[in-house]
């Protein structure tokens, strides 16, 4: 009995020398590892044969239903009547108009926009003057589209026409600057 409690306080003092030292804060001298291979992981490269996986292959593919950290997938369904209906009720424009953000929606609009909607939002941008787009744009202008809720055009920036004819700019442009692309184009209204 005696024996047993005195092999316990040995192996408890062990331990706690262990811990003890291992966690020195020193920046100079980390403290000791015990277990490297745990602590120091060797990377892979993307390509390369793996000898972890049965199937070799060292990139995997996500788990379905897995999304990344930080992303909250967009709820609404593109190419959907009522979907674009209800972003138009439920999503409201979270940046406000101002000189800055008007700023920064006109040099999105720049890039990603007046090439099919032209400068002053027409409809006449180049891919359809040049006739390399066959079918005319729709006038951001119009009462058509400034009559819709932001929530509606963001949802149509986001997922793409109803038509098909403008494609969906959700991945290339981020949340933020799409809101203030609208604001931009309903400013491009009341020149």
């Amino acid at each position: 009995m005696i024996r047993k409690a005195f092999n316990i306080a040995i192996t408890g003092l062990i331990l706690l020398t262990m811990t003890l030292t291992s966690c020195k804060h020193d920046r100079h001298h980390p403290g000791y590892v015990f277990m490297p291979d745990m602590c120091y992981s060797e990377p892979s490269d993307a390509y390369t044969v793996s000898h972890v996986f049965s199937d070799s292959l060292t990139m995997r593919i996500p788990v379905k239903g897995t999304i990344p950290r930080g992303y909250t997938p967009y709820p609404y369904k593109a190419k959907s009547y009522t979907d674009q209906i209800a972003a138009g009720k439920e999503l409201v424009n979270p940046v406000p108009v101002n000189a800055e953000t008007l700023a920064t929606g006109k040099a999105q609009y720049d890039i990603y926009c007046m090439l099919c909607h032209g400068k002053k939002g027409k409809g006449d941008g180049h891919l359809y003057t040049s006739k390399k787009f066959p079918m005319k744009p729709t006038s951001l202008v119009e009462k058509y589209v400034q009559g819709k809720p932001d929530g509606e055009l963001y949802h149509i920036v986001t997922t793409g026409s109803l038509s098909g004819l403008m494609g969906a700019h959700g991945a290339q442009i981020k949340s933020e600057n799409r809101w203030a692309i609208i604001n931009y184009m309903r400013s491009l209204a009341m020149k």
